[in-house]
């Protein structure tokens, strides 16, 4: 039996809705407000303020361990709680995040990445060749529709990526056959949703404002779920795309047949598309522009993996080795 959600979650529910948060992120907050509310043994967040939050996020860092980026997106929620939805301040909470240190994103060689390619095949091979290729996150792949392909300039068009950015970013010629194949097979499953008057899941309520457009070649998924589902918001039955989860899962066993002993995701490919580009000589603003970065110091990192932030400089041993 499902549980009904709460008068008070409905209304943070309804509230970011308006605000126009992801639905991950309403997710996730959500579940960090809900914990927050069972922690202090189900006091109402009015009736609460700045020393239970810190209480709460004292006890995520000491008692739970988690890492940063959980604390910080609990304390986001929190905040989002009181300053936006409560409009009650918090005041200073007196409280630090625990620090970050640096780490180094894992990066496959070129060589590695050919082989986990080798043991894939079909659409999960074309997913993460544009993983690989564009420099996508596995979540703007999936989100990829017929009309973001130009295959006449080699490029794909990314919209509502992370910070609700468009970009744009290059298309592999490799890729432009097993893709139109894709698009095939995507076209065909939306003629027969459109038969039963269905089609994919249209964004910002796009249905309501042309309700013809799910019939519309350009709107459909690339890659399309194999199943039908309802729409999160309007509850109109419709296919989305594929769920991210069928990649993880196809992923892991070709690492492991590839025998790469690295700690590999979907991301990985991602950050070798960053640092190949760099290796082979390309400008660090063009490789910020083509993932999306907002400053340039976030791509940057991929400068650590490679070595050139110590450029120049060779090894004392090299040189003492040279000198015999």
């Amino acid at each position: 039996m499902l549980m009904m959600a709460s008068p008070f979650i409905e209304k943070l529910r309804a509230d970011m809705r308006l605000r126009g948060y992801s639905l991950k992120t309403e997710k996730s907050y959500l579940g960090w407000i809900r914990q927050f509310i069972y922690f202090h043994k189900k006091r109402h967040p009015i009736d609460m303020g700045a020393e239970e939050v810190k209480a709460f996020l004292s006890w995520l860092a000491n008692e739970r361990h988690v890492a940063v980026n959980t604390q910080k997106v609990a304390l986001n929620a929190l905040v989002y709680l009181y300053h936006k939805a409560l409009n009650q301040e918090l005041g200073d909470l007196n409280f630090s995040l625990a620090t970050k240190q640096r780490q180094l994103p894992v990066v496959l060689t070129p060589e590695e990445v050919q082989r986990i390619l080798n043991q894939l095949s079909g659409r999960n091979k074309l997913i993460i060749e544009l993983l690989y290729g564009s420099g996508l996150r596995v979540s703007e792949a999936l989100r990829l529709r017929v009309q973001d392909i130009n295959f006449s300039h080699s490029a794909l068009t990314i919209r509502d990526g992370k910070g609700k950015k468009d970009r744009q970013t290059l298309l592999s010629q490799r890729l432009i056959e097993p893709l139109q194949q894709a698009i095939e097979t995507a076209l065909t499953v939306q003629i027969e949703d459109n038969k039963n008057g269905l089609g994919p899941s249209m964004p910002n309520a796009l249905d309501r404002k042309y309700p013809n457009a799910y019939k519309q070649p350009g709107w459909m998924f690339v890659f399309p779920a194999t199943s039908l589902c309802k729409h999160p918001y309007s509850g109109v039955l419709c296919r989305h795309h594929l769920h991210d989860s069928v990649v993880r899962k196809a992923l892991q066993p070709a690492v492991k047949a590839a025998k790469i002993f690295k700690k590999v995701n979907c991301h990985t490919f991602r950050h070798s598309f960053a640092t190949h580009l760099l290796q082979a000589g390309c400008d660090i603003r063009t490789v910020q522009e083509l993932l999306g970065h907002n400053d340039v110091s976030t791509t940057q990192i991929y400068t650590h993996v490679i070595g050139q932030h110590y450029a120049g400089t060779a090894s004392p041993l090299d040189r003492l080795i040279s000198n015999q």
